[in-house]
């Protein structure tokens, strides 16, 4: 068993840097249930302009901003359509279910992203009373089950104007949109004129502790405030946790390509492998591959583990790793000493 340990399970396991800590530690904070945290309001108002959205509110997890949306979007009964290996389905608990009391019309995609002709055959006839009654279109991006993957936007304004038509709303899952920003051409402007609701996630690339933000308009916002608190999400002083956020958007952001830069470098090291039948595209700081049949996921990461590379089972055959700021050249220099004896 190796003494060395390097972490490539998630991007969620990174520690703040010294910088972020440091800025932490001299946040000037107040109690966020009164709205009277200068840092949390400092954070919530620079992401909402940063998107050109009306207002954010801070949040625990991303699991419980996209629920907020949700269930905000949504009256008991309806139904929400989404790819079929969104993190809003498979990885909340059946939140939609038990939040927002509404069902799930779920659509085979590309790599975790869908169509606006998919969208368009998924929304049930208003006027059958047999059905529910579509509501919602949520879309994740980057997808984490996709790989990493990114949505072409152009297909993006092609499913929100599905949307328009059929009078829906739309949301983003955007736990690493940032990943996908900074992969890609496109500006937090073009998503926040395009979605209903947006959720952000601070703590996997951005790389701070805990924490992400749902961004709306004024009444969304103010809705999901009070179901944060019916939940058990109200806050006292997390503005220490507010200034990372605020670190993070402001030196976290481009740094992000060094991760993508070296998840393709992970890529082109796993390719090599024998035992490899199939790497996905990495087109960010995601590597997703398959093993062939004479080796399981499982008995692929134990053998990783005693390497102490950490890595997790992603199917019985799949595996994941991610890269983020802690993962560092010299580790990449690692992985391929260990991959390659």
């Amino acid at each position: 068993m190796s003494n060395r340990i390097i972490e490539l399970r998630s991007d969620t396991f990174t520690k703040p840097t010294p910088a972020m800590f440091e800025a932490m530690m001299s946040a000037s904070v107040g109690d966020d249930v009164f709205g009277e945290d200068e840092m949390v309001n400092a954070l919530e108002q620079k992401t909402a302009k940063l998107f050109g959205m009306e207002a954010a509110i801070f949040c625990p997890s991303g699991t419980m901003t996209n629920q907020l949306a949700i269930r905000a979007h949504c009256i008991p009964g309806s139904e929400v359509i989404c790819d079929e290996q969104s993190h809003v389905y498979i990885y909340e608990g059946g939140g939609i279910a038990v939040n927002a009391q509404s069902s799930v019309r779920l659509i085979r995609g590309e790599k975790g992203k869908i169509t606006a002709a998919q969208v368009g055959n998924a929304i049930n006839n208003p006027n059958d009373i047999h059905q529910p009654v579509t509501r919602l279109v949520s879309l994740e991006n980057t997808s984490n089950r996709g790989g990493g993957s990114i949505y072409d936007f152009k297909e993006i304004v092609n499913i929100k104007n599905v949307c328009v038509q059929n009078k829906l709303k739309l949301h983003l899952d955007g736990a690493r949109l940032f990943n996908a920003l900074v992969g890609s051409t496109e500006t937090p402007l073009n998503y926040g004129k395009t979605f209903d609701s947006i959720s952000i996630c601070l703590s996997k690339g951005l790389g701070c502790p805990v924490g992400s933000l749902l961004l709306g308009n004024t009444e969304i916002i103010k809705q999901t405030r009070r179901f944060r608190k019916l939940m058990g999400g109200g806050w006292r002083q997390a503005g220490f946790l507010a200034a990372a956020g605020v670190y993070a958007l402001d030196h976290h952001v481009e740094r992000l390509r060094e991760d993508h830069r070296r998840a393709k470098e992970v890529g082109k090291l796993i390719s090599k492998l024998s035992y490899v039948k199939d790497i996905y595209p990495i087109e960010t700081n995601i590597v997703i591959f398959e093993l062939d049949v004479t080796i399981t996921a499982i008995e692929f990461v134990k053998k990783m583990n005693e390497n102490g590379i950490k890595c997790i089972p992603f199917g019985k055959h799949l595996v994941r790793m991610v890269t983020h700021l802690d993962f560092t050249d010299n580790d990449l220099e690692y992985l391929h000493h260990v991959l390659s004896s």
